[in-house]
């Protein structure tokens, strides 16, 4: 092989490797910035990892909400109308919250499948929820429905 061939080919795996090296890097950094959305039947059926950062959205269980006495730290459960997470909070509310409305939480669960959230978002529309929680609603208002229109007719 001659001088310049060779110089030619070792310029040519630099940039190859560079290039390797970038996409690599540039992957490592989409994966850490991945941000995914769950419902709470997913999070329930073993969608969501424990330790996992992770958004999941519904409605807040009436009554389920407690307040510890001297701390900002909130219990309150959500649901999509299928199944229930147990959340826990502590920091300020927004002023929007309150049970029944609906939510979207960021944070990770945790071992015993408690939802710990880092930030709460409630939207202003009183009418506000994330597509697939509304979706997953009607689904089980559908099903209700059918069930109580089954037990009437017979």
């Amino acid at each position: 092989m001659t001088p310049v061939r060779r110089k030619r080919l070792l310029i040519v795996a630099v940039i190859v490797a560079g290039m390797g090296l970038a996409t690599a890097m540039g992957l490592q950094a989409f994966k850490k910035n991945l941000l995914y959305y769950f419902t709470p039947a997913q999070v329930a059926a073993g969608d969501a990892h424990p330790g996992q950062l992770f958004r999941m959205g519904g409605l807040v269980t009436m009554g389920s909400v407690e307040r510890n006495p001297g701390s900002m730290t909130v219990h309150f459960t959500l649901t999509d109308m299928q199944k229930s997470v147990p959340v826990v909070y502590s920091g300020i509310l927004p002023d929007l919250f309150r049970e029944g409305q609906g939510i979207v939480v960021y944070g990770k669960l945790d071992k015993n499948g408690l939802f710990v959230a880092q930030q709460v978002l409630a939207k202003h529309d009183a009418k506000y929820m994330p597509p697939e929680v509304g979706a997953a609603i009607k689904k089980a208002e559908a099903a209700q429905q059918a069930a109580v229109a089954a037990k009437s007719a017979s």
